[in-house]
């Protein structure tokens, strides 16, 4: 039988990973126990709880300088994704992309597939009014205009917000470790480039930052009844263009990362 052919009739009934073995009378698939379509790991190779930057290249950034005994367990779309130890306990860090249909593909294979507990995502965003460049901001709730949001729930302005017992933690951390942290709603938009006045009513509302993803994480941990977070470093000023530059945003925000591995200790 035709090889294309034939794994494009698999295809059509499963989406997994497969191995092949060409054999001189049948082809033989194997399908892998625990990959999913865009996460390459086995079960029981992803911790019960997982960071969650955009930058795969901060994914490995953080698995190089912060975790223990590590191991990579997905490079598919070079969306690389890590296991190690923090302080003697298990924690992944898998990168999303952007954007909420990018990252809800991960989380959701993550609280599926992996049965993942605890997901925090660790990323960038822009700085409202009463932010500064730098600036660790700790997400309560998630405003959007992503039609994501109503299209699964039929319409409804849902807002989805933090688990309270991960704020806490964070939040005791960043006072810990003396950072310039604020504590409030994040708008979670589709648009980077942006030219109507929608962020200056949101800022007018009290939103401390714009990004791309929370929301999705938060509605998806909901649905599931996961635990979820998002701290971000305010990468750039909407009002007055400051911005920090590539490498910093891929490996220069620390204090976010222990913070959040805080927040994940049991």
């Amino acid at each position: 039988m035709h090889l294309n052919r034939e794994l494009h009739r698999l295809g059509t009934h499963r989406s997994t990973n497969w191995l092949e073995v060409i054999c001189p009378t049948r082809i033989q698939v194997r399908y892998i126990d625990g990959m999913t379509t865009h996460i390459g790991a086995e079960v029981g190779q992803i911790a019960p709880t997982v960071l969650l930057p955009g930058d795969p290249l901060r994914a490995q950034w953080i698995a190089q300088n912060f975790l223990d005994d590590v191991m990579q367990y997905n490079s598919v779309r070079n969306m690389f994704g890590f296991t190690g130890t923090y302080k003697g306990q298990p924690v992944s860090v898998q990168g999303t992309g952007m954007g909420v249909p990018s990252i809800s593909i991960y989380v959701t294979e993550l609280f599926k597939d992996y049965d993942v507990q605890t997901a925090i995502r660790v990323g960038t965003c822009g700085g409202l009014g009463g932010t500064k460049l730098r600036d660790v901001v700790i997400a309560m709730a998630a405003s959007t205009d992503s039609g994501v949001n109503r299209r699964l729930t039929k319409g409804l302005d849902y807002a989805p917000i933090a688990n309270f017992e991960l704020l806490e933690k964070a939040v005791a951390a960043a006072r810990t470790h003396g950072v310039n942290f604020h504590v409030g709603g994040v708008a979670t938009v589709d648009l980077f480039y942006d030219d109507s006045d929608a962020l200056k009513i949101l800022e007018s509302l009290g939103v401390l930052a714009v990004e791309m993803e929370t929301s999705g994480l938060y509605r998806i941990a909901a649905q599931l009844k996961r635990r979820a977070l998002t701290i971000c470093t305010v990468s750039d000023m909407i009002a007055t263009g400051e911005s920090t530059d590539s490498a910093e945003r891929e490996t220069g925000f620390s204090q976010m990362v222990e913070i959040a591995l805080e927040a994940a200790l049991e």
